[in-house]
């Protein structure tokens, strides 16, 4: 967002405290208001799609001169190359640095860099990076057993808070979702756990969090699988495991003043890099990354990495305006328990006709980060930006391919569908600038021509603008699967007029949970939720053949519902603000809330 996330960390905390007339108003409410619309292309039968195994990049990659309207680029100066916006006037303009930071007139890779099919993203059990995979479509793995269809917590953690820019944060928060990894048995022995664990099929949660630690824990018991790696700097978006399945954790520092520990006062910006075995930072660069950062006042790492197993390439987007791409020369011996990473990076630069610095209220407000976390459809990578553009570039040059602008700030990640017709993204924006300067209140959920960045359907939900907690699309979206393989699922933030008391208004408090009709954009069902939600919806399979699916919602509460109609089958209380999104392993789901506890919860 263009906002410095503490600044919506503040208001965030401040309305978990003050509101608890709130909660008793949303208590008391009845039935979810659902409005129900008709679903022609709901699946008649429900089948498991199958999908090209190729993992070789030089067989999957896209030739940019076979895409429909490719500019090969005009040069300018200093490094500069141009090619037309789509959709809009004006152009979208890139250059590349080097790890020394000098600009280079381009990116002479030595290898081609590609993904394949996201169910080829790793071969590890588990959820290992934000939504699972390249397409972001998976936060969930495996297939639940459901009976009761309620919820029910199995353990606890307890974890801390950070006080930092005369802010607050507590437990986890957007986007937070754990990792959950089921390690190959080599890299299990490997890691040194305690007896307990090393002779265990162990499933181990990952969980980088606001109070500067990464927590280790066992799926089934909770119990401290290896002490808290304790980094001093907090952490809000989503780490990533090595897909390989290497005891490497790759995740960004998203907050950069942790007053509450008084030897750490100060946290400069930085993408760290763990050795799971040592459980300590073994590499990593700074996020106040001069010259070559375009954002000089801001440099968070909030996007959760995609590591390319072929290649050895990671790629990150960041809050300072670059893109990384760093070859890892990462290197495991199981046999000597050793493992190591050499990062050489290169960094993309771009701009287009909305990326400016703006002055409100008499202060500068500095855009160009990137929070979303990147998807990647073979050799082409996309990612949303905080001034308003929709980018997709190369994975191998590092080129932009096209650029649009997509009317305001977008932190939601986007969502990858292949299909015969071609690969689509799933896409929705937030209400930031348009709120300062009286543009359409409204938020617009989109789906996309991936090779092209035309606009097929546009949805249209009218947001509230309600600074500087932000309306509109923060959750990522979830598409759905078997039964609702037709729906799309947006949780839309801010849809109701602000509530007013006594003459002093504190916000709107609501949302929408959204499912549209993938082929059409049109109206399937919506929610009016009582308590508004970051946290992105999950969908996953139960044994029966039936879509389940789960979110949290600011009130604290974690809901089980039917994907097909939006009524909730239960819900459970997680004590506060869940704005972290869950992953789920089978039965277990994980996720942390603003009561300062990780919560590991049965799906029963």
């Amino acid at each position: 967002m263009l906002v410095p996330r503490f600044k919506r960390r503040f208001s965030r905390g401040v309305l978990v405290v003050g509101a608890a007339f709130m909660v008793t108003m949303a208590a008391c409410s009845t039935a979810p208001q659902i409005t129900v619309d008709e679903r022609p292309n709901r699946p008649t039968t429900v089948f498991e799609p199958s999908y090209d195994p190729q993992t070789d990049p030089a067989k999957l990659a896209v030739p940019l001169k076979s895409l429909p309207g490719y500019q090969t680029g005009t040069p300018g100066t200093d490094g500069w190359t141009s090619i037309p916006m789509t959709g809009s006037d004006g152009d979208v303009s890139w250059r590349m640095w080097n790890r020394e930071n000098q600009v280079r007139e381009k990116h002479a890779a030595d290898q081609t860099v590609a993904f394949g099919a996201p169910q080829t993203y790793t071969k590890v059990p588990g959820v290992l990076t934000f939504r699972g995979n390249n397409f972001r479509d998976a936060p969930a793995y495996g297939t639940a057993d459901v009976n009761e269809k309620k919820l029910s917590i199995v353990w606890t953690q307890e974890i801390g808070e950070a006080h930092g820019d005369a802010s607050y944060w507590p437990g986890a928060g957007w986007t937070g979702q754990p990792l959950l990894v089921n390690w190959p048995e080599q890299t299990r022995k490997a890691m040194g756990f305690a007896p307990e664990f090393a002779d265990k099929d162990l499933t181990e949660v990952i969980y980088p969090v606001f109070e500067g630690k990464v927590h280790r824990l066992d799926l089934d018991t909770g119990k401290q699988t290896k002490n808290p790696i304790d980094v001093g700097c907090g952490f809000k978006g989503t780490g990533s495991i090595d897909p390989r399945g290497y005891p490497l954790l790759y995740s960004g520092q998203g907050l950069n003043d942790m007053d509450n520990n008084k030897d750490t006062e100060d946290c400069p910006f930085r993408y760290r890099i763990f050795d799971l075995i040592q459980n300590k930072e073994v590499s990593g660069w700074t996020g106040q990354d001069d010259p070559a950062r375009p954002r000089k006042g801001w440099g968070a790492f909030d996007s959760s990495a995609l590591v390319n197993a072929a290649t050895d390439t990671l790629i990150e987007p960041a809050e300072n305006g670059l893109v990384y791409k760093a070859k890892l020369n990462a290197k495991f011996d199981p046999a000597a328990k050793t493992v190591s990473v050499n990062p050489l990076l290169t960094k993309l630069e771009y701009k287009t006709p909305v990326s400016v610095d703006r002055t409100v209220n008499g202060k500068l407000r500095e855009a160009h980060g990137v929070e979303s976390s990147a998807a990647a459809y073979r050799n082409l990578m996309y990612a949303t930006d905080n001034d308003g553009n929709l980018i997709c570039w190369d994975a191998t040059t590092m080129r932009i391919v096209w650029a649009r602008d997509i009317g305001d700030d977008s932190d939601a990640s986007i969502v990858i569908e292949d299909t015969p017709a071609g690969p689509f993204l799933y896409q929705g924006n937030t209400l930031d600038k348009r709120g300062e300067t009286g543009g359409p209140m409204e938020t617009n959920l989109r789906k996309i021509n991936a090779l092209t960045g035309d606009i097929v359907w546009e949805k249209n939900v009218p947001t509230v603008a309600s600074y500087p907690n932000n309306g509109g699309l923060l959750a990522t979206p979830a598409l759905g699967q078997g039964e609702t393989a037709d729906l799309v699922i947006f949780n839309v933030s801010k849809t109701a007029a602000p509530f007013c008391i006594f003459g002093k208004c504190l916000g709107d408090f609501s949302g929408d949970l959204v499912a549209l009709d993938r082929n059409t954009g049109k109206l399937a069902w919506s929610r009016h939720l009582d308590r508004y939600s970051w946290s992105s919806p999950v969908i996953f399979q139960g044994k029966d053949g039936h879509s389940y699916g789960v979110f949290g919602d600011a009130g604290g509460l974690l809901h089980l519902f039917d994907p097909n109609t939006g009524q909730d089958y239960s819900t459970l209380s997680l004590g506060k603000n869940i704005e972290a999104s869950p992953a789920i392993y089978n039965n277990m789901l994980v996720v942390a809330s603003y009561d300062k506890k990780i919560f590991g919860v049965r799906i029963s």
